[in-house]
């Protein structure tokens, strides 16, 4: 954990000190990519175990399913308790061509595949093999939603914390939840694109 904590940022900053073009989009690509070279560092110590250390393991496609499923349910469930974040209304605003190519690469697999090897990955594997797997839920569910700062945000990802908590949980695996999380942010940004871009 302090090896992300520290390589993390430090990637992030020197990237966006060599960045051009700081957009919202090309920010958040950043930021994203800094964690996964910031995972990449603090888990290479531990050579061919460092997947089964991120909880990557091989799991049936009856958890696959269930994962997204659950995943599609919840997330339109939670999208009609409150209105659309500042910060999601500005990077999907007007999505359209290849800046919606763009937004669904940055937010439909970068995103989420560097929110699930932080959160339920690195940090979940770190709590359960200090203390259990009940900690490591609770905790990485709760750190998964704070991350995403603006207080409506945080309200509307925690049901979607808790889920993908429980499934890394329940299987041992964070294959379901990548999967199901891609999916969700996937059907987010080309509904923003197709539906509500202008």
């Amino acid at each position: 954990m302090l090896a992300f904590l520290v390589a993390a940022p430090l990637i992030g900053l020197a990237a966006f000190w060599l960045l051009p073009d700081r957009t919202n989009l090309s920010m958040l690509a950043i930021f994203f990519a800094a964690g996964l070279l910031g995972i990449a560092v603090a888990v290479l110590p531990l050579g061919r175990n460092a997947p089964a250390a991120l909880g990557l393991r091989p799991v049936g496609w009856r958890p696959i399913v269930l994962a997204v499923v659950g995943t599609t349910v919840l997330s339109f469930v939670v999208s009609q308790l409150g209105p659309q974040p500042e910060g999601v209304r500005q990077v999907t605003e007007g999505i359209q061509g290849v800046r919606a190519l763009q937004t669904l690469a940055v937010l439909g697999i970068l995103a989420p595949l560097a929110e699930e090897l932080v959160f339920r990955g690195l940090l979940y594997g770190w709590l359960a093999g200090r203390w259990n797997n009940l900690v490591a839920f609770v905790i990485s569910s709760l750190a998964f939603a704070a991350a995403h700062a603006e207080p409506v945000h945080i309200l509307l990802v925690l049901p979607l914390g808790f889920w993908f908590g429980w499934l890394r949980w329940r299987t041992g695996s964070l294959v379901p939840t990548i999967v199901a999380h891609m999916i969700n942010n996937t059907i987010a940004v080309a509904a923003a694109a197709f539906l509500g871009g202008s």
